[in-house]
């Protein structure tokens, strides 16, 4: 419900085994050609393409174009080489005949394409054109505080990690759960499904279990990364197939059942091996990414050059992308962050791509800045210039100890909120604590979503941080025999016709959060139900959403029962086919988004 960009939805769709791939529905012919543009751009499938007749009037009146003008706009898609060609919403047969008619005798233009090396989740592609760093801090190895977080469930944590590597500009979050006592196949999803309700970018799913990495392949949304396959037969039988069937990038380990080997050109061999077999799978190769394995350089000091020679010809000789553990370098030594940043610019030069590190260290970002700037990736060096006029302090995780409760709920940490709620009521009546703490800090949240700094999966963490919060509270206040804090009392309904509810759950859950008491009706509910429990429970604001056209005349045919109520409630609308002006029209007020309805409810119901 949030949206899929077409790269996204391209990549996605042909590593699943798409035999086409399009767009339908929601705009006419005139508006579709910048999509099918980028579609062309990120799959080699055929391309369908069954646009509306036109755009939708808010008026229930049909849409906007004749079956003529439908047909023109519909044969000038042959020059984007669309090859099947339909007809959606508004469209009728005499719009399929009249275009037909106007594509017969031309020819579809072939045009040659090549998808980029790129992974992505629902709503972000990051190509593998240049430098691109991958997040390491969700991984146990070596870190105590992600262990215990592990060893308690404590997902939250997690989420943090990767609210903080993405400020801090990661372009990848490698994700392994792997610790003694934790179930892979459990656990792996559900971290998955935590991180992609907060964050965009994506992911590499880390594990050397084959079952954990299919658990957790199943529920990624997107192409991800899975780290990893080695040169063992055993892993190259269990590994491939799963990568191949989801569609995902693979890491390639250069070791095998003798172990890791010495030498470089023993690792360019495995290498070899790996890409062969993946091949032979299916996979392509700009999908194969190799690991030459970093090992310390204070135990092992002469292998540090092995390592950068084998992602050299790795990297220039087999042409494939390269990744590296590049923090492994520095194990045992002192200021590891010196030793770490010269290792990383030196295997940049060899040739690596993938570099795996930690984004909240500003040194090793500002590295990966200068190279870029001087590999000649950043265009006019405006990415270094950008971040270094702009003196940005460093990101980094807020320890518990410092992180406030508008934090925990900005954040979407659950847990944490929770924890903080249940403290802060010792100092703080129930209703202090929603005035004080939990409204702005959502607030913050809504502010950040208007101006488009954060979106609809950070409105929703918080939310759900903050309905925490409110549990916190009726607990806390039924401990005393005390009434529950609410705020106003609304009804909201999908109207008659109507069976899409995703936008108007999202309204509610942001509603309720706020402390009004919503009484959700469901969807396709008959006007009559509506008005009836809006004068029974002497309801003032009463939401109503419609997704479809076709289900405007009831959305207005509700609102008008409503107004003539003796004690009429106000009106608020909203959903895909909704306008300001149509809302008006029908004496209701426009609400485009669940913060906009917070608003109206705040006006209303203070």
């Amino acid at each position: 419900f949030l949206g899929c960009d077409p790269a996204s939805a391209a990549l996605t769709l042909e590593g699943l085994g798409a035999d086409a791939v399009g767009v339908n529905c929601s705009l006419g012919p005139r508006e579709m050609p910048p999509l099918v543009e980028e579609l062309t751009r990120w799959t080699t499938l055929p391309i369908a393409v069954k646009p509306n007749a036109g755009l939708p009037d808010p008026g229930g009146a049909g849409y906007d174009i004749t079956a003529e003008e439908f047909a023109a706009s519909m044969a000038r898609l042959a020059d984007l080489g669309v090859k099947l060609y339909g007809g959606c919403c508004g469209t009728t047969p005499e719009y399929i005949a009249r275009m037909r008619a106007e594509l017969e005798g031309r020819t579809i233009r072939d045009i040659p394409r090549q998808v980029p090396a790129a992974v992505c989740s629902g709503t972000c592609t990051v190509p593998i054109d240049r430098v691109r760093v991958i997040g390491e801090r969700i991984n146990p190895t070596g870190k105590k505080a992600m262990k215990e977080a592990l060893r308690k469930g404590d997902v939250d944590y997690m989420l943090n990690q990767a609210l903080e590597q993405t400020g801090a500009g990661a372009d990848i979050l490698d994700v392994n759960v792997g610790y003694p006592g934790v179930d892979e196949k459990i656990m792996l999803p559900r971290v998955i499904k935590r991180l992609q309700a907060a964050v965009d970018l994506p992911l590499q799913l880390d594990s050397s279990d084959p079952e954990a990495l299919e658990a957790g392949l199943r529920v990624y949304n997107g192409k991800a990364a899975v780290n990893s396959v080695n040169g063992k037969a055993e892993s190259i039988s269990a590994v491939l197939p799963l990568v191949k069937k989801y569609g995902a990038a693979v890491v390639g380990l250069t070791l095998d059942e003798k172990g890791l080997p010495a030498t470089a050109a023993e690792r360019v061999a495995i290498a070899r091996r790996i890409l062969t077999a993946a091949e032979a799978c299916g996979i392509p190769r700009e999908d194969v990414w190799i690991d030459c394995l970093t090992l310390t350089v204070s135990a092992q000091q002469e292998q540090a050059e092995e390592t950068l020679s084998a992602v050299r010809t790795v990297r220039h000789d087999l042409g494939l992308n390269t990744v590296l553990g590049v923090s492994n370098i520095s194990f045992g030594l002192p200021n590891r962050l010196l030793i770490t940043t010269a290792f990383l610019l030196r295997a940049l030069e060899a040739g690596l791509t993938l570099p795996i590190v930690n984004p909240n260290q500003k040194e090793i970002m500002d590295a990966v800045a200068a190279f870029r700037a001087l590999s000649g990736e950043d265009p006019a060096c405006r990415g270094y210039v950008e971040r270094f006029a702009q003196a940005a302090p460093a990101a980094r995780a807020v320890p518990a100890s410092e992180m406030t409760l508008g934090d925990a709920i900005q954040r979407g940490l659950k847990a944490d909120a929770a924890r903080l709620a249940k403290a802060a009521l010792a100092d703080k009546s129930e209703l202090a604590l929603v005035e004080e703490c939990l409204i702005p800090a959502l607030d913050r949240v809504g502010a950040d979503y208007e101006r488009g700094a954060a979106f609809l999966p950070q409105l929703l963490s918080a939310a759900q941080a903050a309905q925490s919060v409110f549990e916190v509270i009726r607990q806390s206040l039924a401990d005393k025999g005390s009434a529950p804090v609410k705020k106003g009392r609304i009804v909201i309904a999908t109207v008659q016709g109507d069976i899409h509810d995703i936008g108007k759950n999202i309204v509610r859950t942001v509603l309720e959060n706020y402390g009004y008491e919503v009484t959700d009706l469901g969807r396709d509910v008959p006007p009559e139900t509506i008005v009836e429990t809006a004068q029974k429970e002497h309801i003032r604001l009463v939401g109503l959403s419609a997704l479809m056209t076709t289900t405007l005349p009831a959305m207005e045919k509700t609102t008008r029962l409503l107004l003539a109520l003796p004690e009429p409630p106000c009106v608020m609308v909203g959903g895909a086919v909704v306008t300001e002006d149509y809302a008006a029209s029908i004496g209701a007020i426009y609400a485009r988004d669940a913060r906009a309805s917070v608003e109206i409810a705040r006006s209303i119901l203070s």
